[in-house]
């Protein structure tokens, strides 16, 4: 193998892939990146987890194809400190690289292409394209709302309901939810899959504002395409929790507040929060709500904001985390915030569109 590439071309590829490779792995080949090069001038960096493979295709000039897996991080390291100019690559006897670039010169030792695993194939399965646009706008609504315990593993990722021409994404820890529902073109496939959470978190990182996405379905795995880089995840195998039977009724009295300044009270009360005191008080009372926390030899805090409610005046406590975590992403000025009881979800919705709902939890 042979080939020329400029270096943040080289750079730009290795981090389309690098972030699936776990440092925990007991196999050696799976801290490494397979580069492939063909005589088309086409070259392909793979990495995998054995879970998850990223595949990133990019051209350049390639003098002699040919194949080898390098160990990613010392790989990207060198790249990062060459010059920025054209880096010349070659393999060499024994499983050897060559890397060259200006007056500078690296030999690196890696492993033959035929240690690398095998990524599955798919044949002529189900498929959906959708814009990317779309998917990283519904997993920057949900993501943070997947569960990382794992004696609930189902719950380790995002359900993706394709329904009806739509598409319906879900996550949920058991104290939180998210639910967000978008039409997409006609499709005619009806399906569930449970998508890991670092594949939710890849495909966040890697889905651009523009161009489509094709998702294709295999029984136990699904194919993300994009333009230049594919991705191929297993699926969480189970039974995803029933949502719908979580949601409650929209609620007659909203309190409709300012988002950013909900945002701003919430983590200022948030300050004082403590591992044995977790929880900030929201009093909501009428056109205002008052967020405090109190918190035994640290100290106190206290802030109103202006709403407009003129229901039943509640008082009630939650994680800040948990309120933070939406307010930071909903697209919205002002939110409709549906309380009705100190033992009761609040829920935040967007027409029928988007809907967060949170557990309270004892104010201390």
């Amino acid at each position: 193998m042979k080939i020329k590439i400029l270096k943040q071309n080289c750079l730009k590829n290795i981090q389309n892939v690098q972030n699936v490779i776990s440092s925990r792995s007991s196999l050696p080949i799976l801290s490494n990146i397979l580069i492939e090069a063909e005589k088309n001038n086409r070259v392909t960096l793979i990495a995998t987890d054995l879970d998850i493979g990223i595949l990133s295709t990019f051209e350049t000039e390639v003098e002699e194809e040919g194949s080898i897996t390098i160990p990613a991080k010392r790989f990207s390291d060198i790249i990062k400190e060459l010059p920025d100019e054209d880096i010349l690559i070659s393999t060499m006897k024994n499983n050897s690289m060559s890397i060259k670039c200006s007056k500078s010169f690296f030999k690196i030792i890696g492993l033959p292409k035929e240690d690398f695993p095998k990524l599955p194939t798919f044949k002529e399965e189900p498929s959906v394209t959708i814009k990317q646009a779309v998917l990283k706008k519904m997993l920057g609504l949900t993501h943070f709302s997947m569960s990382h315990d794992d004696t609930r593993y189902v719950l380790n990722g995002a359900s993706f309901l394709f329904k009806n021409n739509k598409l319906i994404i879900v996550a949920t820890d058991g104290k939180r939810l998210s639910f967000v529902k978008e039409a997409i073109e006609k499709d005619g496939v009806n399906k569930t899959i449970i998508v890991p959470s670092k594949t939710v978190y890849e495909l966040s990182r890697i889905l651009e504002e523009e161009g489509d996405v094709k998702i294709i379905f295999s029984e136990n795995q699904v194919k993300f395409e994009l333009k230049n880089i594919t991705i191929i995840s297993r699926l969480i195998e189970g039974d995803f929790p029933n949502y719908e039977q979580v949601i409650p009724k929209e609620a007659q009295e909203k309190v409709i507040v300012n988002r950013d300044m909900f945002l701003l009270g919430i983590k200022r009360a948030a300050l004082l929060t403590t591992q044995d005191s977790q929880s900030v008080k929201l009093d909501i009372l009428k056109n205002k709500i008052v967020v405090s926390k109190s918190s035994p030899n640290i100290g106190e805090a206290r802030e109103e904001i202006d709403t407009t409610y003129q229901g039943a005046e509640i008082s009630v406590g939650f994680n800040p985390d948990y309120i933070i975590d939406v307010l930071k992403v909903i697209p919205k000025d002002e939110i409709e915030l549906e309380i009705t009881a100190p033992d009761k979800p609040a829920v935040i919705r967007i027409e029928d569109r988007f809907l967060y709902l949170v557990l309270p939890m004892q104010y201390i």
